[in-house]
């Protein structure tokens, strides 16, 4: 069994962007470095499953913690990846991958509720950024700073 010595330290630096792709899928590589980072203790302020990862994982239709299990294995990420293809519920093709990953690219508050916690989250990375628009640019933002960045 492999070992989780590639395992992220989320404690002194931040998990992959959720606009990385693996597999096609935006929001994968992150949760990866979040499930890993869990596994060693080493999760930070970060969580595996969250609100974010849950909308990965209802698309592609994979259990959580069925996948954490892999993580544990000690898996790189193809072989995660190969995983979640041969265990999806949802089978979703390449051209329903593309259309899921720019939607979640794109994704903006949507309702009054959302729209105000989303300024007030913003207005903790900066007061002054005009370009934070979508949840992604949100959460860029805010790893950037939390890790020492100026807004």
């Amino acid at each position: 069994m492999s070992t989780l010595s590639h395992a992220p330290d989320l404690s002194q630096r931040p998990p992959r962007s959720p606009r990385v792709r693996l597999g096609g899928y935006v929001i994968l590589p992150r949760m990866l470095d979040k499930g890993r980072a869990s596994l060693i203790g080493k999760n930070g302020e970060y969580h595996y499953a969250c609100p974010l990862d849950q909308r990965f994982l209802a698309f592609a239709g994979i259990d959580a913690e069925k996948l954490k299990e892999q993580l544990a294995t000690g898996a790189g990420d193809e072989e995660v990846l190969n995983w979640i293809t041969q265990n999806s519920s949802t089978k979703p093709q390449d051209w329903e991958i593309a259309h899921w990953t720019t939607y979640q690219e794109q994704r903006t508050p949507s309702d009054v509720e959302t729209k105000g916690y989303f300024a007030k989250l913003q207005s903790s990375v900066s007061e002054t950024r005009e370009d934070i628009l979508t949840w992604f640019d949100l959460l860029d933002a805010d790893d950037f700073v939390s890790y020492g960045g100026k807004p």
